[in-house]
């Protein structure tokens, strides 16, 4: 028998990389006499990991840079780099323009919301600008296109601080200039001025969302409240929010109709603001994630699959990997045992209404408390996925 395990992450527990991992030793732990060959593809929605896993699937290397975090902090954060001509062939559709060396960036990894201490979450406290330094330093070592993973953003400044880095000037009424501007800085700004300092190659930012950057299903009615925005809040962000993204287009000579582009407002307008400045282009992630590490090749080969996150709910639903995996596994009928920490029922028969292939586990013990949950998340998936495949394919050797 042929397994494939492609989880994704396990919010505040595991990566997709170690989850894939415990379901590999679960598995082993099942049935360890019988001949069973298990391949691991650890999914990434565009959020966390995305840096890691992809550079590591093209054979790539990461490298680390000191650069600013998103309460102006310095962090470590990854930048990734692989050689164009390893990608598959598939790859080519989604990134046409790239060719030679691409640079990956993972938002997450410097601007990203687990980087921010609960108490301290809030988009008007946080900025893009170490963004902005990576992308510096990725055409100052000469990539010839960029790849940008914008999933898990603690950020809501429509790019601004990215910009800054790349040598936009925001001016306040009082005359002095704003240096690593956050949104909190947004009423006494007046004017922005500058250019961007560097000639930046083609920018393709992986997002599977089509929100727009303003309105009722924009940046900050969307997203946010999960990033630390009050109900009360979200009106005036948003209308503050409008007047930026005005400036922005006057000094770049772009229509306002950017702000409702598809996308726009996907982890807080970073990809409006650089397509405004720098012409950035919007792929789908997890399609892309798809052609990058074979997964239809890797469906068609396994004869079950098992895949997973942390919670299981409606937001899964809309295109996120495990999803996406059991949707693309059950065209081929292809038995698939999705694991979650915590799985919303409503999601789940909605899950088994339309892909009778797929049976769902929660992997928490009943009763058990978030915390512990979260600690001994590794164990419990390994331990279920043992239960469930002992159950299922019992060894008769």
């Amino acid at each position: 028998m042929h397994i494939l395990a492609a989880f994704d992450k396990f919010k505040d527990s595991m990566t997709a990389a170690e989850a894939c991992r415990a379901a590999a030793f679960g598995i082993v732990a099942a049935n360890p006499e019988q001949a069973t060959s298990v391949t691991l593809a650890p999914l990434t929605d565009g959020g966390e990991g995305f840096s890691e896993i992809l550079t590591q699937v093209a054979d790539g290397h990461i490298e680390y840079h000191n650069v600013c975090g998103p309460l102006g902090e310095e962090i470590s954060a990854p930048l990734g780099w692989v050689d164009c001509a390893k990608l598959p062939s598939a790859v080519v559709s989604f990134i046409p323009q790239a060719e030679g060396r691409l640079a990956i960036i993972e938002m997450a990894a410097v601007a990203g919301l687990e980087q921010v201490p609960t108490e301290q979450r809030h988009p008007a406290n946080c900025t893009t600008f170490g963004l902005g330094e990576l992308i510096r330093i990725a055409v100052a070592q000469e990539a010839n296109a960029i790849l940008i993973g914008i999933g898990g953003s603690a950020t809501s400044d429509l790019g601004l601080g990215a910009l800054e880095a790349l040598g936009l000037v925001c001016t306040a009424r009082n005359g002095t200039h704003l240096e690593q501007s956050t949104p909190e800085q947004w009423p006494f700004l007046e004017s922005i001025s500058g250019e961007i300092e560097l000639s930046i190659p083609p920018i393709y930012i992986a997002c599977d969302v089509d929100n727009p950057l303003l309105g009722p299903r924009g940046a900050a009615a969307t997203y946010g409240p999960q990033k630390g925005l009050k109900p009360e809040e979200v009106e005036p962000f948003d209308q503050e929010a409008s007047r930026i993204a005005n400036l922005l287009c006057l000094h770049f000579d772009r229509p306002n109709s950017f702000t409702k582009i598809p996308g726009s407002g996907a982890a807080g307008g970073i990809g409006f603001g650089l397509k405004v400045a720098c012409g950035a282009q919007f792929v789908p992630g997890f399609a892309l994630v798809t052609a990058w590490l074979e997964l239809e090749k890797r469906i068609a080969q396994a004869d079950l699959i098992l895949t997973g996150e942390g919670k299981f709910d409606q937001s899964s639903l809309a295109g996120k990997g495990p999803y996406a995996l059991i949707a693309e596994a059950s065209k081929t009928e292809t038995q698939t045992l999705l694991f979650a920490g915590a799985i919303d029922p409503i999601a789940a028969d909605q899950v088994q209404a339309l892909h009778h292939s797929c049976a769902l586990y929660t992997i928490t013990p009943e009763g058990c408390p978030l915390e512990q949950a979260l600690f001994e998340a590794p164990h419990n998936l390994q331990y279920k996925v043992t239960e469930v495949i002992q159950h299922c394919y019992p060894y008769d050797g």
